[in-house]
């Protein structure tokens, strides 16, 4: 049995002193939807889980459940103007990032309405008007993608900063190493967030990386690498203010580590037989939205009836967007490779 990197959390969470700067900073109605995207993120999957074992989705998809503090995490410290660029496991970044979860349903299920006319699904979900460049298949494949979208904003002048989440397995890849040397030699406004959910697949990343941290391999590239408990929504939302202001300031790139957990297996087809069920049980109660409840409610910001009213009001949307992409219209065969292929360009047009 593989040896995962951080795979027992703490049994007990210490109470925090001190309200987190970063909540004076956000406010009580931007915590209130930074847990509401929590729990829609949360709902969402589960929702789409559902549907999978219903037969209304074909396919597989790849859960984020437990890792849903570092997905909105991140995206609270973001513009309307910045880009994201996201993983095989995605719904997390995509609603943190404004995705209307009805198009995301409609995506699942093949639709016309979806965000890519039902032809991507799960894995390949963009919604680039909210500047979501789009979930990618291949590991590590967003990386570069990013750093492109943040030598554009650079040139243009835009004061864009653009994001790449990628899980722990894409740290080995050949495209994370040369994105972050190119980003760091050019001083692009560009984040990268890793999210060490401590496996690739069922591979542990104690059995696949040399350096006990990802964050290590930022000093190689000369910036800063910050390693943050990725179950903790203030301890993300810290490090990404922190990261976006410097990457605004013309000041370079930053990695970041989120140390996290997925409670599901990695795909709809992993049996888990790589994991014991301590271990899960052990994260299980670190799970991200109840301490994020237990703070927000502990320190005055929200109170407990005002949660169960939040909760309400996600199952409401969930089970409305579930209706509208069983609603929607399927695409029309005749136009299958519409939006798939670009149309050809004849040399004597481009006169």
């Amino acid at each position: 049995m593989s040896q995962p990197l951080h795979a027992t959390p703490p049994e007990e969470t210490p109470a925090r002193p001190n309200r987190p700067a970063v909540y004076d900073r956000l406010g009580p109605e931007a915590l209130r939807e930074a847990l509401r995207r929590m729990l829609l993120v949360r709902r969402f999957e589960e929702g789409a889980e559902e549907a999978y074992m219903r037969g209304l989705i074909h396919g597989t998809m790849h859960l984020s459940i437990g890792q849903e503090a570092s997905a909105i995490g991140i995206c609270s410290a973001l513009e309307e103007r910045d880009y994201i660029t996201s993983t095989h496991r995605g719904h997390g970044h995509c609603i943190g990032k404004g995705a209307e979860v009805k198009r995301m349903f409609a995506e699942f299920f093949g639709k016309e309405t979806g965000y890519c006319r039902g032809r991507g699904g799960s894995m390949h979900i963009a919604d680039p008007a909210r500047g979501n460049l789009g979930a990618n298949g291949i590991v590590g494949g967003g990386i570069p993608i990013a750093v492109g979208a943040a030598l554009s904003a650079k040139r243009r002048g835009t004061g864009a900063v653009a994001v790449s989440f990628f899980g722990d397995g894409a740290n080995n890849e050949g495209a994370f190493h040369e994105a972050l040397n190119m980003a760091a030699i050019w001083r692009l406004p560009v984040v990268f967030v890793c999210e060490n959910n401590g496996y690739g697949m069922s591979t542990s990343m104690a059995r696949a990386t040399a350096v006990p941290n990802v964050a290590d391999r930022a000093a190689a590239y000369g910036m800063p690498g910050v390693i943050v408990d990725g179950n903790r929504f203030a301890d993300v939302a810290e490090a990404a203010f922190a990261a976006v202001e410097r990457a605004r300031r013309g000041e370079g790139p930053t990695l970041i580590e989120s140390k996290t957990y997925r409670i599901r297996g990695h795909s709809r087809s992993d049996r888990n037989r790589y994991r014991t069920k301590e271990e899960i049980e052990s994260w299980q109660r670190r799970d991200p939205i109840k301490l994020f409840e237990e703070e927000l409610t502990g320190l005055g910001i929200l109170r407990m009836e005002e949660i169960v009213a939040l909760r309400a009001e996600v199952e409401a949307e969930i089970a409305a967007a579930i209706d509208y992409a069983k609603d929607s219209p399927a695409p029309d065969v005749a136009a299958l490779t519409r939006d798939v292929y670009a149309r050809e360009i004849r040399p004597e047009a481009m006169r």
